[in-house]
C-alpha cells in the first residue's frame, strides 16, 4: 500500500485498518478508538512511504526499464529531498543501462535510472544551509546517487543550484548535463578565449546546441558538424561554420583549430586531431578514457593500465602531431550550475528541447534519444 498521509485519515482508510494492531496504555484510556488508529495508521505509512520510479532489473540493451514502487530515498545531513518535477534523458542512460559503463560506474541493479532533474525542495537534511524547503531546483546528481526517473530523490546540495527563474521545469531539467558538459570542457580544460577558434561536433545534439551557445558568449569562432536539415539551427545558436556531413568531410574544410570537442566515434577523433595546430586541445566526452581519468576516479591498477592501453594509440598519435588529448566526463557541481544560470536567465544561452515525454513513456523517451535523432534535449514530465 502507498500512503502519503500528513495530518489526518480518512473514514475510509480507518474501515480498511478493522484489525490494526496498535500499542495501548493507561495514556490512551481517554482517546477514542478511531483516533487512536488514525495516529498509529499515520506513524505507519509514514514508515512505509513509497514512490514510483523507473528501475534497471537487469544490463541489456533490449532491455525495458520497469515501472514500479520503490522506497522514498531516506535523507542524509547534507541532501535535499527534491520532488521530481521533470527529468531530462541523456545518452548516457542508455549506456548504462546497456551495461556499457559498468567497469567504471559499477551500479548494481535493480537501481533507478536518470541523471537531470528539475523540481521543488520539500525536504533538508540537518546541516544544509544554502537551500530551503519550497525552493525550485535543477542539478545533475552525482554518480553512485543517480535516480531522477521518480518521483522523489536526495541530492547533495553541493550538486544543486536554484533554478533559472525564466525556465519551465522541463526547460530546467534540460540543462544540466549538457551544460556541465560544455562548461568543463571548454571553460575549465581548453579555457577558451576570445579569438580563438572551436570545432563542436554534432552540433545540434544535446551538448552541442549548448556548447555553441557557451563558445559564443566566450568570444570564439565556432565551427561545427550537422545535417542538410538542422543547418539553421545551428547558425541560429551562433555556428560561425557549418559543415553539412552529408555532403562534406570536415577534415577537408577545417585547419588550424585552437579546440575540438569530439563526441563522436574513435575514426571521428582520428580525423579531429588533424583539424587542430600545434599546441591545440582535442577533449572528447566519448573515449578513449585516460590515465588521468583512471586517477580522478579512483580506479583500481588493473583499470587504470586497462585505460592507458585505449588511449595509448590516441595519445601517441596526439603527441606525434604536438596536440594534447584529454578526456572528459562530466562531474556534478551545483557552484558550476550557479555561474551557468544568469547566461540561461540574461537570454545569452536558451534550452533547445525537441520532445517533452509524459512518465509513462519514459521507455519510449530512451529509444527516442537512443535513435540519434533528437534535436536538443528529450525530457520526461514527472509530476
Amino acid at each position: 500500500m502507498c500512503c502519503y498521509f500528513e495530518e489526518s485519515v480518512s473514514d475510509d482508510v480507518v474501515s480498511a485498518f478493522p484489525f490494526f494492531n496498535f500499542k495501548y496504555d493507561e495514556h490512551h484510556a481517554n482517546i477514542p478508538y478511531d483516533q487512536r488508529l488514525r495516529v498509529q495508521i499515520r506513524v505507519y505509512c509514514k514508515a512505509k512511504r513509497v514512490m514510483k520510479a523507473f528501475i534497471v532489473d537487469r544490463y541489456g540493451k533490449n532491455e525495458t526499464l520497469r515501472l514500479g514502487d520503490v522506497p522514498e530515498p531516506s535523507l542524509r545531513d547534507d541532501e535535499v529531498l527534491v520532488r521530481v518535477h521533470a527529468a531530462a534523458v541523456n545518452l548516457i542512460d542508455a549506456k548504462i543501462r546497456n551495461g556499457e559503463f559498468k567497469l567504471f560506474l559499477p551500479y548494481r541493479p535493480p537501481f533507478v535510472l536518470g541523471h537531470d532533474v528539475a523540481g521543488v525542495v520539500v525536504r533538508v537534511g540537518a546541516r544544509v544551509r544554502k537551500f530551503e524547503v519550497g525552493d525550485e531546483v535543477y542539478s545533475r546528481v552525482d554518480d553512485f546517487h543517480i535516480g531522477t526517473f521518480a518521483e522523489f530523490i536526495a541530492i547533495n546540495e553541493d550538486s544543486v543550484a536554484i533554478k533559472p527563474h525564466n525556465l519551465t521545469m522541463q526547460e530546467a531539467a534540460s540543462i544540466p548535463l549538457v551544460g556541465l558538459t560544455a562548461w568543463q570542457a571548454l571553460v575549465e580544460k581548453a579555457q577558451l578565449k576570445r579569438g580563438q577558434k572551436v570545432f563542436i561536433q554534432a552540433g545540434s545534439g544535446g551538448v552541442g546546441t549548448f556548447a555553441i551557445q557557451l563558445a559564443k558568449h566566450l568570444g570564439a569562432t565556432v565551427s561545427t558538424t550537422t545535417s542538410t536539415g538542422n543547418v539553421a539551427l545551428v547558425k541560429s545558436l551562433g555556428a560561425d561554420v557549418v559543415v553539412d556531413y552529408k555532403t562534406q568531410d570536415f577534415e577537408d574544410v577545417l585547419r588550424d583549430y585552437d579546440v575540438v570537442l569530439n563526441s563522436q566515434d574513435g575514426k571521428t577523433l582520428e580525423k579531429s586531431l588533424n583539424v587542430l595546430m600545434r599546441g591545440g586541445k582535442l577533449i572528447s566526452i566519448s573515449g578513449p578514457p585516460d590515465h588521468e581519468f583512471a586517477e580522478a576516479i579512483k580506479a583500481s591498477w588493473v583499470l587504470k593500465q586497462a585505460t592507458r592501453v585505449l588511449s595509448f594509440g590516441t595519445r601517441r598519435k596526439a603527441k606525434r602531431l604536438g596536440v594534447d588529448y584529454s578526456f572528459l566526463f562530466m562531474k556534478a557541481s551545483g557552484s558550476q550550475l550557479q555561474q551557468i544560470t544568469p547566461l540561461i536567465e540574461s537570454g545569452v544561452i536558451r534550452p533547445v528541447v525537441d520532445k517533452v515525454f509524459p512518465f509513462a513513456s519514459t521507455n519510449e523517451a530512451l529509444a527516442y534519444v537512443e535513435s540519434g535523432r533528437a534535436k536538443g534535449k528529450v525530457v520526461i514530465t514527472v509530476r
